[in-house]
Formats: C-alpha cells, sequence, structure tokens
C-alpha cells in the first residue's frame, strides 16, 4: 500500500470516527445509552475500516503476483535469448 492511499486510509479513519464520537457525546442521552452508541459505532467503524483494507490487501496482492509474473517471463525470454546465442556462437566455432 502506498504512502497516499495509507494516509488517505487513516484520513477516512479518524473522520468516521471523530465524527460519529463527537455525534453521540452531543447527543442528549443518558450515559449508559451513550456507551451503547459509542460501542455500536466502533463496531461499525471497525467493520468498514477491516473491509476497506482487505480490499486493499487483495489489490496489492495483485499487483505483486502481476509484478513476479512479469519478472518471470523476462527471466525466460533472456534465458532463452543466451542460450541461444551461445548455440549460435558455439556452432560459428
Amino acid at each position: 500500500m502506498n504512502k497516499g492511499t495509507r494516509n488517505a486510509l487513516l484520513g477516512f479513519v479518524a473522520g468516521a470516527a471523530a465524527g460519529a464520537l463527537t455525534g453521540i457525546l452531543v447527543a442528549p442521552h443518558k450515559g449508559e445509552k451513550t456507551r451503547k452508541q459509542i460501542q455500536k459505532k466502533v463496531k461499525e467503524v471497525s467493520h468498514d475500516v477491516k473491509d476497506t483494507l482487505g480490499k486493499k490487501v487483495d489489490e496489492l496482492k495483485d499487483q505483486v503476483n502481476d509484478m513476479i509474473n512479469h519478472a518471470k517471463e523476462t527471466v525466460d525470454d533472456v534465458e532463452k535469448k543466451v542460450k541461444e546465442k551461445a548455440k549460435s556462437n558455439a556452432s560459428h566455432n
């Protein structure tokens, strides 16, 4: 995950948590009800973060796998060319 994505994700999480907490704390409810609302919002935000992180991890895995496959193809091409060149040089001697 690049730095910009990580910062955006942290900003999203912090903003969501701060907004939810502020809304609950300024609402005119009794302490027990407020605590339950905070617990509920924490669970919701936690779930959202897990989903977002899971998606980003999956995207990162796909990118890494693509890079690995490309590197393998490049190595195979280079190996083939080196063998052909070595064979060509051996036949000329």
